[in-house]
């Protein structure tokens, strides 16, 4: 089988990036998507549309799953119609959720168990810099699960970290890097939504922040999704939801104690409760009373 048939299981904002990239990169890119269509979809210019994940594990050497979490990820596995069962010895799963380690470990082993290869790798960097080929990849594998993915590895991603010899050093450090993300956005949220009770135009912050030293880059992405008033999910307050729950259970294990990480969770759960689940993650500024943006703080001005 050629090493330029890669798969590619799950095309949300970012799957459908990577899908991009490795079809830019030559490669013949199988597709399946639990969404009617979205495989067709993508077919259009190039590439194949399966049915399911066996159907894409059969035409390929490589598959990417990119789905929501470790559940999604057991599913495309060992579900009906998974991947598990039509992958040949030799191949590899790369599997690109943020999970609980363990969940990565053990998946591991049971591939192993099969045979199959696997590469604990999740992703990072939103969906413009997946569709870019310059997202950063976090990743833990055996040398022979690198020695056969590194071609869609480094064809898919900017930054390729390769950070230990088996499953969960990548997921580990995901889960850090989400510790910061959920942090540094809830930190955002509440920035901008003290500017705005003090009656400070939101443009005006936006500039000001974004050149001086309190700037993050979630800041300055996602409070330009505020100003703009667009909450179209890109990462879903319900994923900070997951994610920041699956940091505070790391450390929990270990009675680590993370007060900034269990205080933003928090924040996630009541924009999640409130009905902002599937909005884009900088609608947990809504949760602040009386911010009502874009239009409210114009008015407000006016």
């Amino acid at each position: 089988m050629s090493n330029k048939n890669v798969g590619v299981i799950g095309l949300g904002a970012m799957g459908l990036g990577i899908a991009k990239t490795l079809r830019s990169n030559g490669f013949a890119v199988h597709v399946c998507d639990v969404r009617p269509g979205a495989a067709e979809e993508f077919a259009k210019d190039g590439g194949v549309a399966c049915a399911s994940p066996a159907e894409v594990a059969a035409g390929v050497s490589v598959v990417v799953s990119v789905v929501v979490n470790a559940a999604q990820t057991e599913a495309v596995l060992f579900g009906e119609q998974g991947a598990a069962v039509a992958m040949q010895p030799g191949s590899t799963f790369v599997m690109c959720s943020t999970v609980d380690p363990n969940r990565s470990i053990a998946l591991e082993a049971r591939l192993a168990d099969l045979g199959v290869l696997y590469v604990d790798g999740p992703i990072s960097g939103g969906a413009a810099k997946a569709a870019s080929g310059q997202m950063t990849m976090m990743t833990s594998a055996t040398p022979a699960a690198y020695a056969a993915a590194d071609h869609v590895l480094d064809a898919m991603a900017g930054k390729v970290y390769r950070l230990g010899n088996k499953a969960g050093a990548g997921s580990k450090v995901k889960i850090i890097n989400q510790l910061l993300a959920g942090v540094h956005i809830a930190a955002a949220a509440e920035a901008m939504a003290l500017g705005l009770r003090e009656g400070v135009d939101a443009a005006a912050i936006y500039d000001v922040i974004t050149h001086s030293a309190g700037n993050s880059w979630m800041f300055e992405n996602r409070m330009a999704h505020v100003l703009a008033g667009d909450y179209t999910p890109l990462s879903a307050v319900d994923i900070f939801v997951k994610d920041l729950g699956l940091v505070l259970d790391t450390a929990r294990a270990s009675k680590f104690p993370l007060p900034l990480a269990a205080t933003a969770h928090q924040m996630f759960m009541q924009a999640s409760t409130a009905g902002y689940a599937k909005e884009d993650d900088s609608a947990v500024i809504k949760i602040f009373p009386g911010i009502n943006l874009p239009r409210a703080a114009n008015e407000d001005q006016a």
